[in-house]
């Protein structure tokens, strides 16, 4: 009876543990998702593909490509100049001139509620971007 008391409490601290360990883990996979990188870096171009990867920790591990959420913003702000399809391809919109920011972002923690705009960055987006540069 005396070992019950002792497992009991052990077992809960354990349980405990996991879960608050488990906390931040994406659905991408068994790790947490710390950064997004785009490919090309830099397009100079009216349409281009850009690529996300996603770097994961705990365990280390990268994913190519990386399920993001696209878009595109002009000195800060989003922008219709510049549409981005669900897979990565940018296209200038006939008349725009100048460089873009091309984004992909995610949000790794569905209930963090410290969202921001991908534009902005922070909070709990992570947010990769790349420049587009339309002629």
């Amino acid at each position: 009876m005396n070992k019950l008391r002792f497992m009991l409490p052990l077992l809960a601290l354990v349980l405990a543990a996991s879960f608050a360990l488990s906390c931040g883990a994406s659905s991408h996979g068994p790790g947490q998702l710390q950064s997004i990188t785009l490919s090309p870096a830099t397009a100079d171009a009216q349409e281009a593909q850009f690529t996300a990867t996603g770097l994961y920790v705990h365990p280390s591990y990268t994913v190519t490509p990386q399920s993001a959420t696209w878009g595109a913003c002009y000195q800060g702000a989003p922008t219709t100049d510049v549409s981005v399809t669900t897979g990565g391809m940018a296209q200038c919109a006939s008349g725009a001139t100048g460089t873009y920011t091309v984004f992909a972002y995610d949000v790794p923690n569905p209930s963090c509620e410290s969202f921001s705009d991908a534009c902005g960055g922070g909070g709990c987006t992570i947010v990769g971007a790349a420049q587009l540069t339309c002629p």
